[in-house]
């Protein structure tokens, strides 16, 4: 299994903590990231201000992203990753509570690679956690960072 870096964009501490302790759970080896908006999001992806160090914080190799976030959403994040030739090959799953179908085409449409609405329980996140290790990181043949 191959080990990399995962970006989480969240906004909600109670989500963020969900799937920090369900991917501890899932026994999940990768580093964890966490930003709390768009505007970090792309300043963690570009190496920019605190994110410069670009050791402490590599390029992922997996992206977690909400769409309803303050600053800059979800889906502004989305396209500007996807119109950047450094970043647009970073694997994006929209991970968020929305269940629009509005939501879902628009974010295909603007190049995600998987849309999966959150789940509402501690057990429900950690069986997800667990599919996204077995399939990103067992199944899935990821580019290099």
């Amino acid at each position: 299994m191959k080990l990399v870096s995962i970006l989480v964009a969240e906004d909600d501490p109670a989500d963020r903590f969900l799937i920090e302790e369900s991917l501890g759970k899932s026994f999940l080896a990768n580093t964890l990231h966490f930003v709390k908006d768009g505007v970090e999001a792309m300043a963690f992806l570009r190496n920019e201000g605190m994110y410069a160090d670009k050791v402490k914080y590599p390029k992922p190799g997996l992206f977690l992203l909400d769409l309803n976030m303050p600053k800059k959403d979800g889906r502004e994040v989305l396209e500007e990753v996807r119109e950047d030739p450094t970043l647009c090959t970073i694997p994006i799953v929209v991970l968020t509570t929305s269940k629009e179908d509005e939501d879902l085409c628009r974010s295909y449409k603007l190049g995600a690679n998987s849309y999966i609405t959150k789940p509402v329980d501690f057990e429900g996140f950690v069986k997800l956690m667990s599919v996204l290790d077995m399939y990103w990181f067992g199944i899935v043949k990821l580019p290099d960072q």
